[in-house]
């Protein structure tokens, strides 16, 4: 009987430590209807991968798996807006939201996610400073008194500064944090392939197995292919007319890259500055090739009659997923690209003067 007891045993450890240990997220999502279905999602390069689906029977669900390593995860109810993010681990996870607000879950049982509230708050706490400059700065503006908004502008600036500055302490300071990828996700939008490389170099190793981080290194393999100084990739997207137009068509002449939307308020914004760059420089030899990231034809066209947008212009009505700008890692607009007459990549992002300064240069 003894002997059979150590064997009962001996299985009993030997599973034990063979077991993979796994997650389990248990949780109410307020305001559902029986039969609603939740989703378990990641993202990979900026689609949303189902790992996991359940029907809801009365706004409860449960979720059960396993990870390799903690990453970041989304839950999320086909037909309502938003995403809950989640940093999922191997614990057991509770989880509570409503369904209009499912972005503002309470999650509880993730380690992770607490160091990730935690670092959320102080960032907070920086931003809090912005919004109180930009209340100031909108009275100014809207008061003609330039002098002011100009002021309190350098002050806002100040501040993002102040919170890119916190990030890239909390990296040098916890280079193997789980969330660690999340915050070099915020902190490459904008930034060139060495830049974004010196950043993941900084990780310790064990993060290798983050999905943000197979993101964010594929993006970095784009941007290798449109930095300064290499040939524009080729491309061909019609314009409102249906006709193709290539990139190629443009050889011989300085051109603009310029990626926008209708629906972008700062690229409208920036529209009047080009504008008066094209008539100023189109005769000199340089042409803009607007490309549009909208996905209604309609609102398109009305912004490029409204703002007076006479170049070429393409788009594929594809929004976020606009081939062209995959093409060229554009991550945030407005964004542009100055080729030469020979179709090499010699300025970004031009922008205000900044493009007169640099037309002026090669086109006097």
């Amino acid at each position: 009987m003894k002997r059979i007891l150590y064997i009962i045993a001996g299985f009993v450890i030997l599973s034990a430590c063979t077991s993979k240990p796994g997650y389990q997220i248990s949780g109410t999502i307020d305001g559902l209807t029986a039969g609603d279905v939740v989703l378990l999602e990641q993202r990979i390069d900026k689609e949303y991968v189902q790992i996991d689906s359940v029907t809801s029977p009365d706004g409860t669900f449960e979720f059960t798996g396993s990870v390799e390593i903690p990453d970041v995860y989304y839950v999320t109810v086909p037909g309502k807006r938003g995403k809950a993010m989640i940093f999922l681990e191997n614990s057991q996870i509770g989880f509570k939201a409503h369904a209009d607000t499912i972005w503002e879950p309470a999650i509880t049982g993730s380690v992770v996610h607490d160091e990730y509230n935690t670092f959320q708050e102080s960032l907070r706490e920086i931003y809090g400073k912005a919004r109180e400059l930009y209340a100031s700065y909108r009275e100014a503006d809207q008061a003609g008194d330039e002098e002011k908004a100009k002021k309190l502008e350098v002050k806002i600036n100040a501040v993002y500064d102040e919170v890119e500055e916190y990030q890239q302490a909390y990296l040098d300071e916890n280079p193997a944090s789980y969330i660690a990828p999340y915050i070099v996700q915020n902190l490459h939008y904008g930034k060139e392939a060495d830049e974004i490389e010196d950043m993941l170099a900084k990780l310790d190793p064990s993060l290798q197995g983050s999905s943000l981080i197979g993101t964010i290194t594929r993006r970095v393999e784009i941007l290798k292919k449109v930095a300064i100084g290499m040939p524009a990739p080729e491309f061909t997207q019609n314009d409102s007319l249906g006709n193709p137009v290539s990139l190629s068509s443009f050889r011989g002449k300085y051109l603009l890259i310029d990626f926008w939307a209708a629906w972008c308020g700062p690229c409208r914004g920036e529209n009047p500055n080009v504008v008066s760059a094209y008539q100023k420089y189109t005769d000199k030899g340089f042409e803009v090739l607007g490309v549009s990231l909208d996905n209604s034809r309609d609102k398109w066209l009305k912004a490029v009659k409204d703002d007076g947008l006479t170049w070429a212009q393409v788009s594929d009505l594809k929004y976020w997923s606009n081939e062209t700008a995959a093409l060229y890692g554009i991550s945030s607009i407005p964004s542009n690209l100055l080729l030469d007459r020979e179709g090499l990549i010699i300025k970004k992002n031009l922008r205000g003067e900044d493009l007169h300064s640099a037309l002026e240069e090669l086109l006097p």
